[in-house]
């Protein structure tokens, strides 16, 4: 019987305010209250909540035989503790059925594992692991790196960290000839690998809504169909669980088709199972090799790291952050620390994408700001504001 491997990403950053240099002190000096916990409390309103209350009422119904995979960034959960209690109460009611899986990643959904000084990275996963068993009261045992970030260095690190198995995406130039839809480990660790099966995860995440697709519309009845034909150890469906009520709205039906989908899989030759039982029932079928300088990611057509660095904006505003990391340890500022690791956060580099066509849609559906170039301009008004701050704070105590 082959098994459907669900993992759902569940993240929102603390967007940067349009800056400029005023009275206000400490994280929101940089970071906009205001906006972040009005879009905290429509995602919530759109997503969060109706897709918990569906998922815990299949939970409930099919007693351990749906099953799946959440990763909640620390920012997110920074944010429910802020915004949302009734957001983290589900996270911990899905805990505590046994079937829903909680992974670990970095704690700020950051780019930190493209540093060459893994310290910081290593730091950001203890400190997620450590967040989630306060909030939700368990301890992770797969990971996933920000956006499917992937190489022999990463999985090495997730090793000697005591995971069980990486996920990653099941990219095309990376995989060539072999197929998603089995157990491969890491090259110089042995760490298990479970590969993303990008087109139909991608069936559901992108094109559900897609009147020009020729799967449309999709039911819950034919995309079971569509997997179940696949006779293999392991399908991996990995997407954001924005994708219910906020990528795809409510009015697409996307609620109909996940209250369905449950059902539909379980009348196939499919079982549902987390991350850990599928690397538990599977061994490893083959050795894959991602050297340091061919990471994958999930994003964009490359499936590489260019969403992030693909540009002299995101690389100067990267490196920039880099070079300012050992002051701002050196300061011990708690407050200072935090923002700094908030200004690794993935989204604020994707935001300078100058991607073109669908990509650079995307990237522009996400984004603040009008441009690549206004957010560019605007991460380095707060970057210098910030690093001016950690100077005067180490004069200070010289």
């Amino acid at each position: 019987m082959t098994s459907l491997c669900m993992y759902f990403q569940i993240h929102q950053p603390f967007r940067l305010r349009r800056f400029w240099p005023d009275e206000r002190q400490g994280f929101f000096r940089y970071f906009d209250e205001r906006s972040n916990k009005e879009i905290f409390e429509k995602v919530a309103g759109k997503c969060y909540l109706p897709t918990n209350r569906l998922f815990l009422e299949a939970l409930d119904e099919y007693n351990g035989e749906f099953r799946f995979a959440l990763s909640v960034t620390g920012t997110l959960l920074e944010q429910c503790e802020l915004w949302g209690p009734d957001v983290l109460e589900d996270f911990r009611q899905m805990a505590e059925t046994g079937a829903v899986e909680f992974l670990d990643e970095t704690c700020y959904h950051s780019i930190s594992s493209l540093f060459e000084d893994k310290t910081e990275f290593i730091e950001e996963i203890r400190e997620h692991r450590d967040l989630v068993f306060d909030l939700l009261g368990v301890k992770p045992r797969v990971f996933r790196n920000t956006e499917l970030l992937y190489n022999n260095t990463i999985a090495k690190i997730a090793s000697e960290l005591g995971y069980r198995a990486i996920l990653a995406e099941g990219a095309d130039h990376m995989l060539g000839w072999r197929s998603p839809n089995l157990v491969y480990k890491a090259k110089g660790s042995g760490l298990p690998i479970l590969f993303r099966n990008y087109k139909l995860s991608d069936d559901i995440g992108y094109r559900f809504s897609a009147r020009w697709w020729d799967g449309y519309p999709l039911t819950a009845e034919k995309w079971a169909s569509w997997a179940s034909g696949i006779k293999e150890d392991c399908i991996n469906i990995f997407m954001d669980y924005e994708t219910f009520g906020e990528h795809q709205w409510k009015e697409t039906g996307i609620f109909e088709f996940l209250e369905k989908f449950p059902e539909e899989i379980l009348k196939t030759d499919l079982s549902f199972s987390t991350p850990s039982e599928v690397v538990e029932k599977y061994s490893p079928v083959a050795e894959i090799d991602v050297g340091d300088l061919s990471t994958i990611s999930w994003a964009d057509m490359e499936r590489d790291t260019s969403a992030w660095l693909g540009n002299d904006m995101q690389r100067r505003c990267f490196e920039e952050m880099k070079l300012l990391g050992p002051f701002v340890e050196k300061t011990g500022d708690p407050e200072l620390l935090r923002i700094w690791k908030h200004l690794l956060t993935s989204d604020h580099y994707y935001y300078m994408c100058t991607k073109w066509l669908g990509d650079g849609d995307v990237h522009s559906y996400f984004s603040v700001h009008s441009t690549p170039f206004d957010a560019a301009v605007n991460f380095m008004a707060v970057l210098m504001d910030f690093k001016a701050r950690v100077f005067r704070k180490l004069s200070a105590t010289d």
